[in-house]
């Protein structure tokens, strides 16, 4: 560190306000959040951090679950030089400030220093692995990305088949590729494509200088990534994020005091999901913090899941980020290690039962710390504090943002709701995206936000309330997004192939609650009047049609009709009460004492009514109930 050291000194008092209670937020608040000496860029976080501690580990990657005592490790300083390396060979392809560079793998130690690379030479795109080729082609025109950064053969056979014929579709322009973490062994040959750039990513940067980047480096009000979200308007949308709400967030995520710099990270959601960008990889950069990341599959590996516990104890784990299906698993997975290092264990995505809380909680004596947040404000709005629990919410707003209910995001007028009653959450604050890519010209993309901002504030389209302390209650959603493990499905790529059979007339897809996924995509059709095919044969259909196996439903039900609202739209909500009283119908079925179970709508909310013929059965009924995150009662018979 140089300069003078009590400037130095005054700044970090700054930066690092005392955040570990619900109490603290006025504090912090008091002082402006231009007044904390934030990095301009992601790429100034990284410097900051490679400048103040170059030795220190950054990264532990490991190859995979079976070989986690083997990694790759890169220090601050390493790290650095790769990501200059990296985007000094994207600045030589052509990359500027307003171009989009597409990256395409599961998590590896060269895709984390390319990401931040494509970030500071033009802006990152990343993109889910799992999309049909269709869907990658779409993003790749939409974001306007003539560099793909693609798994190679050794890392992800199928990735690069797909990224291979998209390159000799002519997409792209270069296709640069990564290899496994660690890999020794020569690579394989890679085929020549007429017109296009090809090489191994590593090999192409090794002569370029690794001391700084040649090209401009970003401003604040640069565009720094693009991510598509699981939207309602078939291919995903691309929701722009600025350096400066990426740096925001990642600070409000670090500044929790319960983690000093000493603190070690487990990492293993993939990098095309903020959470992964935002949480494990921006935040732990600044306070010098070390993550440890998962193999390429990450918490889809099941092999993971009977080594974690030692991983734990060997890397001494203090903090984690999951979806409740990986809590789940882990609940039920035997701890024979000191795990007493683990302090921290972050739930979001999707909702969180009870039944997984309380299993953790009592298997660990971790607790489970719940969030909230979406990718349209970068990444996380709200958080719970372990020594302060609040049953039932999500959290607390970060600071510098804000949150209000409005009572329907299809109004004209946003009315703002007091505590207590139910609407549509609204965020306002320094993490708001820039909008939704719609275009391209030549002075960069083109963002709107449509109908989705309003005087600064994002319409979430999820349901809650804000109790009198400021902590939010979900109760549901809006918007029709399926979330299956924390993945959102858009249920118009469902319906759009339903429709497409010659047979079914009507088509609505929906979210059925599942104690292992949270939710399971399931779809409602009807039918022509000569139609003679069978529900069975319909799940085959889409399964094959699909753009990605995550989507495919569980089970397609024929009714009559699909219900309405009284202006004649679909009605949703009906179908959601109705998969939840399937779901219900099953799990409870050959339990004794069950008399009857109902759904009933209020608020926009789907709540579930168990009727039992006495007080006997109360327990276990409410324990399955417990699986399961819905609203629900249980009425003993009169």
């Amino acid at each position: 560190m140089t300069g003078n050291p009590m400037l130095a000194t005054s700044a970090e008092d700054a930066l690092w306000p005392r955040y570990a209670g619900p109490d603290d937020l006025a504090a912090i608040e008091a002082v402006p959040l231009e007044a904390r000496g934030l990095p301009e860029s992601t790429y100034a976080l990284l410097v900051r951090a490679a400048t103040r501690w170059p030795e220190r580990t950054a990264i532990t990657v490991l190859p995979d679950a079976t070989r986690w005592r083997e990694p790759l490790r890169r220090n601050y300083s390493e790290l650095l030089a790769d990501v200059h390396r990296y985007a000094n060979l994207l600045h030589a392809l052509g990359v500027r400030r307003t171009d989009a560079v597409a990256l395409i793998a599961p998590n590896c130690a060269e895709l984390i220093a390319a990401t931040l690379a494509a970030q500071l030479a033009g802006i990152a795109a990343p993109i889910n692995g799992g999309l049909s080729h269709e869907h990658v082609a779409e993003l790749l025109r939409r974001s306007g990305a003539r560099v793909l950064i693609a798994a190679g053969p050794e890392l992800a056979p199928d990735i690069w088949s797909a990224a291979s014929e998209l390159a000799a579709r002519g997409l792209v322009d270069a296709l640069l590729v990564l290899r496994p973490s660690g890999a020794s062994e020569p690579p394989p040959t890679l085929p020549g494509i007429d017109g296009l750039r090809i090489g191994y990513l590593d090999m192409l940067a090794a002569e370029q200088n690794s001391t700084r980047y040649y090209g401009e480096s970003p401003k604040a009000s640069d565009l720094a990534a693009l991510f598509h979200t699981g939207g309602t308007t078939g291919v995903p949308k691309l929701a722009a994020h600025r350096h400066s709400g990426e740096v925001a967030n990642a600070w409000m995520i670090a500044a929790n005091s319960m983690l000093d710099q000493d603190a070690v990270v487990f990492a293993a959601l993939p990098l095309f999901h903020v959470n992964a960008l935002v949480v494990t990889l921006l935040a732990p950069l600044f306070r010098g913090q070390s993550v440890v990341w998962a193999g390429p599959l990450g918490y889809r590996d099941l092999t993971l899941y009977a080594e974690f516990w030692n991983i734990v104890a060997h890397y001494r784990i203090a903090a984690m980020s999951a979806v409740p299906t990986v809590y789940a698993v882990l609940a039920q997975c035997p701890i024979d290690a000191d795990i007493t290092s683990l302090r921290y264990a972050m739930v979001g995505a999707s909702p969180l039962p009870p039944a997984v809380r309380e299993n953790f909680q009592q298997h660990t004596g971790v607790t489970l710390v719940e969030g909230y947040g979406l990718t349209e404000a970068t990444c996380a709005t709200a958080r719970s504090f372990p020594d302060a629990p609040r049953p039932g919410a999500v959290g607390q707003r970060m600071p510098y943002q804000r949150v209000a209910v409005i009572r329907s995001a299809d109004d004209e007028a946003w009315d703002r709701l007091p505590a207590g009653e139910t609407g549509v959450l609204a965020i306002s604050g320094p993490t708001v995206f820039a909008g939704y890519v719609t275009g391209r010209d030549h002075r960069g993309h083109r963002l709107e936000a449509l109908e989705t901002v309003v005087d600064g504030w994002l319409s979430t389209g999820d349901l809650a309330h804000i109790d009198q302390d400021g902590f939010i209650h979900l109760h549901g959603r809006a918007k029709d997004l399926i979330i299956r493990g924390g993945h959102n499905i858009d249920p118009a790529s469902i319906e759009d192939v339903l429709l497409s059979h010659p047979q079914v007339s009507a088509a609505g897809a929906v979210g059925r609650p599942d104690v292992h996924a949270g939710e399971v995509p399931v779809a409602y059709v009807a039918l022509t009047p000569d139609a003679d095919i069978a529900e069975g044969e319909l799940v085959q259909w889409a399964a094959q049609r699909v753009h990605e196996r995550a989507a495919a439903p569980k089970t397609v039900t024929v009714l009559d009709m699909l219900p309405v609202t009284d202006v004649g739209k679909p009605y949703k909500l009906g179908l959601r009460a109705d998969a939840v009283r399937r779901e219900l119908l099953d799990a409870l079925a050959g339990t004794t004492g069950v008399s009857d179970i109902a759904t009933t709508v209020e608020d926009g909310a789907v709540t579930a009514t168990v009727t039992i013929d006495s007080e006997a059965v109360r327990d276990g009924i409410a324990a399955i109930l417990g699986r399961y995150a819905i609203s629900s009662n249980i009425e003993v018979r009169q």
